[in-house]
């Protein structure tokens, strides 16, 4: 392919060269010999007054040879300058385009390393930057897909070992087939289905095909709503949960239920990760044309080499006890994939180990549309 290609765009160099070439002669000589003869008789009779009928023929026939003498030198100069630059211009252009095929070449086998050089500022060097761009990004999707699939699987595994020990045991008699052992395989499968809809809901999310119903909606009944379903959680963990927004702040142009599920989300995860006795504050405030709906707890805190990574899907601080207390590892990930839906940003701050979390969610105030300038109707004609 390399040399089909290096043969192909040199031969094309080449011919367009020559085209040029002896084009630009045939016209050269079409025009001399029309012309030529006559300005040049012409020029001989004012230098010399009447010239013999022999010695015009004599002097047609110099000029016709010299003009094609120098047509024909000129012409092969110029050939030989044409190689000569196509050579050269096909050093220029058909090495990038060569290292591109290569490359394309690799990542088609299955090896998103592969990169061109980028020389210069031309446009085979703004594609040379494209393509190693593109293929950054496919290589973080292909880990991303990888990293994906072992997660899965391993979250898979783990749920369903426990339903088939059970079922072995039961069927072999070691466990009795009553109501705790039935209730166990249960709460594994509803294990399961929370797992394939929070994959699915992310994924949907992720793909921008999230159905969102976006209505302008006051912070604060949102925030005080999540906070009464997320009451008794609370206080059953014997954690305390406070509210504070300003009852002035602008409308968002949400929908309402996803944002309430964002919230959910947040106030679970941050119970999850703070102890008896601690507490977790949820407010709003205004943050230039923004509203930030912010969840701070006193528990855990989180290490600011976790931070960044904190919303990626599966991705755990504390894997054991996140598995132990129910998460599915993809909580985090819905709320950041919601809230870009919605034009808004996530981010979690932490003073480090053993000082808490606040996870901010910063969402556009909503923007009234602009009424038209209404039309002065013409008067009627009489």
């Amino acid at each position: 392919m390399r040399a089909r290609l290096s043969r192909s765009l040199t031969a094309k160099l080449l011919a367009s060269q020559l085209l040029v070439v002896f084009a630009g002669a045939g016209t050269l000589l079409v025009i001399a010999l029309s012309l030529g003869p006559g300005i040049f008789r012409r020029h001989v009779r004012d230098a010399l007054g009447y010239v013999p009928p022999d010695v015009a023929r004599h002097l047609d026939m110099a000029f016709s040879d010299a003009t094609l003498l120098s047509l024909g030198v000129a012409v092969g100069a110029a050939v030989a300058t044409a190689l000569l630059l196509s050579w050269l211009v096909s050093l220029r252009v058909v090495r990038p385009v060569r290292a591109l095929a290569d490359a394309a070449q690799h990542i088609t086998r299955g090896a998103h390393d592969a990169r061109v050089p980028e020389r210069g500022t031309d446009e085979l060097a703004q594609l040379a930057g494209a393509f190693n761009q593109m293929a950054a990004s496919l290589a973080q999707a292909e880990d991303t897909r990888r990293q994906l699939l072992a997660d899965v699987a391993h979250e898979l595994r783990t749920p369903l070992a426990t339903v088939e020990g059970y079922l072995e045991a039961i069927a072999d008699g070691v466990l009795p087939a009553d109501s705790d052992n039935w209730n166990a395989i249960r709460a594994e499968t509803r294990r399961l289905n929370r797992l394939v809809d929070d994959l699915q809901k992310v994924s949907r999310a992720q793909a921008h095909q999230l159905d969102l119903d976006p209505t302008p909606t006051q912070p604060p009944p949102l925030l005080q709503a999540a906070v009464r379903a997320a009451a008794p959680s609370y206080a059953t963990q014997s954690v305390t949960l406070t509210a504070s927004a300003d009852p002035r702040l602008p409308d968002l142009d949400v929908d309402r239920e996803r944002i309430a599920e964002v919230l959910a989300n947040l106030l679970a995860n941050a119970l999850r990760h703070t102890p008896r006795h601690g507490s977790v504050r949820a407010c709003a405030r205004r943050n230039g044309d923004s509203v930030d709906l912010a969840i701070a707890d006193t528990g855990e805190g989180i290490a600011a080499e976790h931070l960044d990574r904190l919303f990626e899907r599966f991705y755990r601080v504390d894997p054991a006890r996140s598995r132990a207390s129910g998460g599915t590892g993809i909580g985090l990930a819905i709320v950041r994939a919601i809230v870009e839906a919605h034009g808004g940003t996530v981010t979690a701050h932490s003073h480090g180990i053993g000082h808490g979390t606040t996870v901010t969610v910063r969402l556009p105030v909503h923007r009234p549309p602009t009424p038209q300038p209404s039309r002065r109707a013409d008067p009627p004609r009489p």
